[in-house]
C-alpha cells in the first residue's frame, strides 16, 4: 500500500486515549505560552499578511521554546497545533497530524536530519494536510490525495539554522498542508504514489512503517513529546544541564579560564554556530550554552537578544569553550554531555548529564513548567487558565492582532 493511504488510514483509524488526549492538552498549552512569548517579537510583523496557520506557526517557532519529538527530530506541534486551530479542529485532528508526523518522520530517520533536512518541514507539510483534511471530514482515500498535493511543499533544510527563514519555512510547511487539504477537497487529483518517490529521493527508510508503527492501538505519538526548559535549540538543553548540574560548585564566570564539553558528535547536528554575533545564532551554539548557562545560571529570553549574545563576557567565554567530541551518536540524547571547567586558580568542576529536564523520560516538573509559562508573559498563566481547543483561536487573534514593529 501506498505511504500516503497507509498512514491516511491509520489516521482515520486512531481512537485516542486518556493518555493521548492528555499529551494533546500539553501540546496545545505549550505552543500557545511560546507563541504568545513571540507577539512582539519582529516574526510577528512580519507575518501578519500570511494566512492563519502559516502566521502562528512561524510566531511560535520563532524562539525555539516549543516541543520537540526526539525519535523524528521534529518539532511537531508548532505544525500541528497551528494547522488545527486554523482548521476549527480539536483534539483527535491535532492528534491524528502528530501522530503521522511523528511515523513519518521516524522513518524518514536520522540519516536524513544528518543530510541537512529539517524534519520539522519534510514531516510537517504532509502531516498538516491529514491534520486539515480530517478537519474538513475528507475520506482516507481524499487524504491520501492531499498528502501527495503538499509533496511540493515537504522541503526545508537546516541552513536556515539562525536566521529568521527557519520559523518561516515551519510555517510554509503547515500552510502547504491546509493549501493541499483545500485542493483535495474541491476535487483535485494527485497519485498517492508520489510521497513514496519523495520518501525515497530525501532517504527515507520504509521499514521504519511497520505493522506495530501503523497499530491503531499504540500511542498516537510513539515516545511522546519533549518539553524545553530554555529557549534555544533542543541540542543545547543537555549542556546547559550539565553546567547547571554543578549547582554550588558553579565557580565566578570571571574565573573561569577554560570549559572542556565532551559529547557524541551526533549531538552537535545542529549547532552550527560557534561565533555567534546574533540571538537567532546564540540558540545554535553549543559554546554559547555554555557561556550563558555560567553567566545567567538559567538561561531565558534575555540571554537570547543579540546584545545578550554580543556581551564581552559572553564572547570571552564562548572562546574558552573546547569541544571533544566521540565518534557517532544517533539523535540529539545519544550517550550523554560531561563539563569540565577549569578556573584561573586550577580548580576543577565537573558534571554529566544524560537526560536534560523535560525530556520524555525525565518529565517536567509542575514548577518548571509553570515558570516556563510565566517566562512566556506573565499574563499568560492566566490566558491559559481554562483554554480549550474550542477558544484557542481567539485567544491568537486576540493576542496576535496588533503586531510590533521594532525588537523588543
Amino acid at each position: 500500500m501506498a505511504i500516503a493511504r497507509a498512514l491516511a488510514d491509520w489516521a482515520h483509524a486512531l481512537t485516542p486515549t486518556d493518555d493521548d488526549r492528555a499529551l494533546a492538552r500539553r501540546s496545545l498549552h505549550d505552543t500557545l505560552a511560546v507563541t504568545l512569548a513571540a507577539r512582539d517579537h519582529p516574526m510577528s510583523a512580519l507575518t501578519q499578511d500570511l494566512p492563519e496557520e502559516a502566521r502562528w506557526a512561524a510566531v511560535g517557532h520563532v524562539l525555539d521554546f516549543d516541543d520537540l519529538h526526539l525519535p523524528s527530530t521534529a518539532h511537531i506541534s508548532v505544525v500541528c497545533v497551528p494547522v488545527t486551530l486554523a482548521m476549527g479542529g480539536g483534539e483527535e485532528h491535532y492528534l491524528a497530524a502528530a501522530g503521522v508526523m511523528a511515523r513519518l518522520g521516524t522513518a524518514l530517520g536520522w540519516r536524513h536530519y544528518t543530510d541537512g533536512w529539517h524534519a520539522t518541514c519534510t514531516a510537517g507539510a504532509p502531516a498538516a494536510a491529514v491534520g486539515a483534511a480530517l478537519a474538513l471530514g475528507l475520506t482516507p482515500e481524499r487524504t491520501a490525495h492531499a498528502m501527495a498535493l503538499a509533496v511540493p511543499a515537504a522541503g526545508g533544510v537546516q541552513r536556515a539554522f539562525g536566521t529568521d527563514a527557519k520559523s518561516l519555512q515551519v510555517g510554509f510547511a503547515a500552510h502547504a498542508g491546509v493549501r493541499a487539504a483545500h485542493l483535495a477537497a474541491a476535487g483535485a487529483q494527485a497519485d498517492p504514489t508520489a510521497l513514496d518517490q519523495w520518501f525515497g529521493l530525501v532517504g527515507g527508510d520504509p521499514r521504519g512503517l511497520t505493522p506495530d508503527a501503523l497499530d491503531p492501538a499504540a500511542p498516537a505519538v510513539p515516545g511522546g513529546l519533549a518539553t524545553k526548559i530554555h529557549p534555544c535549540c533542543y541540542a543545547m538543553q543537555r549542556p546547559i544541564g550539565a553546567v547547571r548540574a554543578l549547582a554550588g560548585a558553579l565557580p565566578d564566570p570571571a574565573t573561569v579560564r577554560v570549559v572542556e564539553v565532551e559529547t557524541p558528535a551526533g549531538t552537535l547536528h545542529p549547532l552550527i554556530h560557534h561565533r555567534p554575533t546574533t540571538g537567532l545564532q546564540a540558540k545554535f551554539s553549543l559554546e554559547y550554552a555554555v557561556a550563558t548557562a555560567l553567566l545567567d545560571r538559567h538561561p531565558g529570553f534575555a540571554s537570547f537578544t543579540d546584545a545578550a549574545a554580543r556581551r564581552s563576557e559572553a564572547r570571552r567565554l564562548v572562546e574558552a569553550v573546547r569541544v571533544r567530541h566521540t565518534p557517532g551518536g544517533d539523535g540529539l540524547l545519544d550517550g550523554n554531555t560531561t563539563v569540565r571547567v577549569t578556573t584561573v586558580d586550577g580548580e576543577r568542576h565537573s558534571a554529566t548529564l544524560d537526560l536534560p529536564a523535560g525530556a520524555p523520560d525525565r518529565p517536567a516538573d509542575p514548577d518548571e513548567l509553570a515558570a516556563k509559562f510565566s517566562d512566556c508573559g506573565s499574563d499568560v498563566p492566566a490566558l491559559l487558565s481554562g483554554t480549550t481547543w474550542d477558544d484557542a483561536p481567539d485567544l491568537l487573534r486576540a493576542h496576535l492582532a496588533a503586531p510590533a514593529e521594532e525588537t523588543p
